[in-house]
């Protein structure tokens, strides 16, 4: 279930790579070798590397990550949302120019922002739901007139990604560790898609708590950490306590899942 999120921060990295945004992908290629074996997938956020022009290091990246873990999907997170010929290029971005498995879209242009993806075979995007930061209570929560009483706009988003605009099985959505009830809400409306849940760790979500409020037996989850192993150690054995951490996590998560 654990998913490790690569945000690069050349400020926090370790020795003589600090503050120095050329080595972005030495310390990303390193975090990726020491955990591969104990994830269900990467998450490389792309603002992390285009802020600090180093775009061509995402390339390799991907690559590295395709060439040693070709058994862990990536996900792209990129949270895109535009429409016509630019959804089109956003979608071309992600899975052709860096080969990514899925890819992080906000939803509220609507159908036409998102359908530009699924025209990939083979490949998926993880809608924005019910966001793990505070301000997400301005939009997702809020509540919509509707024949089927008053849904949040969170809940209709789930309801359209479990049916109408899921047509050929591409689609699972982001849903906050810090808002287990919400979780459990959207797993209730949306039982098989796959749930990205980010928020665990420095974020603060409680991860058996997630674990039970959103995996079920045929509904996945993809539980993402960021900053809490990246950044476990400061020192020269970054990459070794970046695993221990990925083992620690990975643990909380299964013991959850065995009480689920």
């Amino acid at each position: 279930m654990l998913c490790v999120g690569l945000d690069p921060e050349p400020s926090r990295f370790p020795g003589a790579m600090r503050g120095d945004p050329r080595r972005i992908y030495d310390f990303c290629a390193a975090i990726v070798d020491a955990t591969a074996d104990l994830v269900c997938a990467f998450k490389p956020q792309i603002a992390y590397f285009a802020a600090h022009r180093a775009e061509d290091q995402l390339e390799r990246l991907m690559q590295h990550m395709r060439t040693h873990a070709p058994q862990v999907p990536v996900i792209l997170d990129a949270k895109r949302g535009d429409i016509g010929s630019t959804a089109e290029q956003y979608a071309k971005e992600a899975f052709e120019r860096y080969g990514a498995d899925a890819v992080t879209l906000s939803p509220f242009m609507g159908f036409d922002s998102v359908q530009p993806y699924l025209e990939y075979p083979g490949k998926g995007a993880f809608l924005l739901c019910r966001t793990s930061n505070p301000g997400g209570d301005d939009l997702q929560n809020q509540t919509l007139a509707s024949v089927d009483g008053q849904p949040r706009l969170y809940e209709h988003v789930a309801r359209l990604a479990q049916g109408p605009w899921n047509r050929n099985g591409q689609l699972g959505l982001v849903v906050g560790a810090t808002y287990p009830a919400e979780i459990e809400r959207v797993r209730a409306l949306a039982p098989t898609v796959p749930l990205l849940i980010p928020g665990v760790g420095a974020q603060g979500g409680d991860a058996v708590a997630t674990v039970r409020a959103g995996w079920r037996a045929d509904g996945p989850i993809v539980v993402n950490s960021s900053r809490a192993i990246l950044y476990a150690s400061s020192g020269d054995d970054f990459a070794q306590a970046a695993r221990a951490e990925a083992e620690r996590t990975r643990a909380l998560l299964e013991a959850a899942r065995g009480v689920a």
